[in-house]
């Protein structure tokens, strides 16, 4: 095999390891789409469908781990080459993470599908749903093209989930004082708005998985977090 042959199925391993990734991720945002979609609709069929299709990004990311580890080991990659292979391998893991996440807002809405509606939040948590959707979304497209702005951009923004979620809280904290029955709903529809914060937290640490993969550099200065938050 010539020198020019060898470069090229090189590349081609590192492109088809970035694709695997983007796949994934999109994977990743239908099963958060569809959770939100779950509680806010009532719709069990959908519930289970999402936790049904969480085994699969499980297997991407044995598959993505499997690339990556044979990459290094026959390639062995170095400088951006190596940073492209190690961020595949964080941003599944990451990736992975949002799918659990998503699949345990599905269960919750199992469970919250059986009490009266509390729509005011139902609302609130669609609206949260949304926002990280669009974090997510943002995020991967920003691997997908190597965009540092993109990626920074969504770092930058990391605290407004955060005041998404503390709004949420304030609001289920109300109707659980002013009506003990719906205590049990609120209860899980809180925990709904913190798996939701936390995929935030998961797109954010891609973004600076991104920006080291890039330029080469971890982020300086912390995530611009809520003040009034133990996070």
């Amino acid at each position: 095999m010539t020198m020019e042959h060898t470069v090229r199925a090189y590349d081609e391993e590192l492109d088809a390891l970035t694709a695997e990734v983007s796949r994934m991720g999109g994977l990743a945002e239908a099963e958060l789409t569809d959770a939100v979609q779950a509680i806010t609709r009532r719709n069990l069929t959908l519930a289970q469908a999402v936790i049904s299709r969480d085994e699969r990004l499980d297997e991407i990311e044995s598959e993505i781990e499997r690339r990556a580890i044979r990459l290094i080991a026959l390639r062995q990659p170095v400088a951006d080459d190596l940073r492209r292979t190690v961020a595949a391998l964080k941003i599944s893991t990451n990736l992975e993470r949002c799918g659990d996440l998503a699949k345990n807002i599905a269960k919750r809405a199992l469970v919250i599908a059986e009490s009266d509606p509390i729509t005011p939040v139902t609302r609130s948590i669609e609206r949260m749903g949304e926002l990280v959707a669009s974090r997510l979304k943002d995020v991967l497209d920003a691997f997908a093209a190597r965009d540092i702005e993109r990626a920074n951009a969504v770092w930058r923004r990391d605290h407004e989930i955060d005041e998404h979620y503390d709004s949420v809280f304030r609001e289920l904290l109300t109707y659980m004082m002013a009506d003990p029955r719906t205590i049990n709903s609120s209860a899980h529809l809180l925990f709904v708005a913190k798996n939701l914060e936390r995929i935030g937290d998961h797109a954010t640490n891609i973004a600076e998985i991104i920006h080291y993969e890039v330029l080469g550099e971890h982020v300086t200065g912390r995530r611009p977090k809520l003040d009034s938050l133990e996070r």
